[in-house]
């Protein structure tokens, strides 16, 4: 409960900002997709089950207030968050580009899933050049916003770990 209750306000405060501010402040036709990038730092801080987690209750939330497929968004951020999880374990560096790295990667990647799932069932109403632009500045867009959300979402798992005194 100490940790989830954060998380799910970091989910529905990314998604209260991504329906209502970012959709005006685009960036080359592209808005921020600040669901991935929630779900990208938390199985990097956390690891794969909690960034799975993450991913899956934030992309069903978004397929809610979206009109689309429900379960696609699900889909994508579910498998993003755990293969993000999956690979910082092998990741070394101390880099403190890292996060916004992995957050352009992920998002841009994520993106990409999401269109290659809604060309297969019949949803993708785009060209692929299209998706392709798209998904790269979204992915610019994510990780130049990393710098604000990081160090949030880092207190909240360092503080989710340390050992209560009241206890």
């Amino acid at each position: 409960m100490r940790r989830s209750l954060p998380l799910v306000i970091a989910v529905f405060t990314a998604l209260l900002l991504q329906t209502t501010i970012f959709p005006q402040l685009t960036l080359v036709g592209a808005k921020p997709e600040l669901v991935y990038m929630i779900t990208i730092l938390v199985a990097m801080l956390e690891g794969p089950a909690v960034g799975a987690g993450v991913g899956f209750g934030g992309g069903m939330a978004q397929d809610f207030l979206q009109n689309a497929p429900k379960g696609m968004t699900a889909l994508t951020l579910t498998l993003l968050g755990y293969s993000v999880g999956l690979v910082r374990t092998y990741i070394i560096s101390p880099s403190p580009f890292l996060p916004m790295i992995l957050v352009g990667i992920g998002t841009f990647g994520g993106l990409i899933f999401y269109g290659i799932v809604a060309a297969l069932i019949g949803q993708l109403d785009v060209s692929a050049l299209y998706l392709l632009r798209v998904s790269f500045f979204s992915g610019l867009y994510n990780a130049l916003l990393t710098p604000l959300a990081y160090p949030v979402l880092r207190r909240i798992s360092d503080g989710a770990r340390s050992p209560s005194m009241f206890r």
